[in-house]
């Protein structure tokens, strides 16, 4: 998994709208990149909210924000639009980012094993070396947790 002192992965991804976001196009402002595992659902879509509903005290504290899922754009749009989130949702359907960041775990819900993307949030400076990871995320506080970093 990525750690404290890393240099942010090079990568492009396609947003919600299908435009490209290239993660050297994210430097110059401090950067918040959340991992979750699944678009639309219950503990998702707390964790989405919450950091939605505390955007403007993490942009505040010079936060940019970006969602990232295995989920396709179609997804991605369809929870971006329900939710009216103000940051980008990335699509990450064949896992490279996801593998890059070393989120894609081996997981055990209720004695059944399975790979899938373990919730984490990673924090970087302006220069994309990451100052922060926060592993134990609590969606109804996601947002504070990031702030907390600060």
């Amino acid at each position: 998994m990525l750690k404290i002192g890393d240099k942010i992965p090079d990568f492009e991804l396609q947003n919600q709208d299908g435009k490209p976001v290239k993660s050297s196009k994210l430097f110059g402002k401090k950067l918040v990149i959340f991992f979750y595992p699944k678009a639309n659902t219950p503990t998702c879509t707390v964790e989405a909210c919450n950091i939605n509903d505390n955007i403007s005290k993490l942009k505040k504290a010079g936060f940019q924000i970006v969602g990232i899922s295995a989920d396709s754009v179609k997804r991605q749009k369809s929870f971006h639009e329900k939710f009216s989130f103000k940051y980008d949702l990335l699509s990450d359907e064949n896992h490279e980012v996801i593998e890059k960041f070393g989120v894609w775990q081996e997981k055990n819900t209720f004695g059944k094993t399975y790979m899938g993307i373990v919730r984490t949030t990673f924090l970087f400076n302006e220069n994309g070396i990451c100052t922060g990871v926060i592993s134990d995320v609590k969606s109804k506080i996601a947002s504070e947790q990031i702030l907390q970093t600060v």
